[in-house]
């Protein structure tokens, strides 16, 4: 069994000015990541209105498996046209980690 995890930090409009206005960026892309069968939630910078971190896991049975599901992810989200993706941290763990 492996787990992927991704997590993505995101640059939001300049008109995000409130918490209301940073979910209406964020929830509609937890929800896109979700219909691709992974964990999704915001898991930082929750007090800037500006910014969000996204956390992404998936299990899997084959780590290209877990890879690709995690790829396809990062590619949904960087397409937004938004959001700007400034950076993706990710991580593979497997049966002997």
């Amino acid at each position: 069994m492996y787990t992927e995890t991704a997590v993505f930090d995101l640059l939001l409009p300049g008109d995000s000015r409130s918490l209301k206005q940073k979910r209406s960026y964020v929830r509609p892309i937890l929800a896109m990541l979700k219909k691709y069968e992974v964990s999704a939630a915001e898991v930082g910078f929750h007090d800037l209105h500006g910014r969000a971190q996204i956390g992404v896991a998936v299990v899997a049975g084959d780590p290209a498996q877990a890879r690709a599901v995690v790829d396809t992810c990062e590619n949904q989200v960087a397409g937004r046209p938004e959001i700007e993706l400034l950076s993706v941290k990710r991580r593979l763990y497997g049966d002997e980690d």
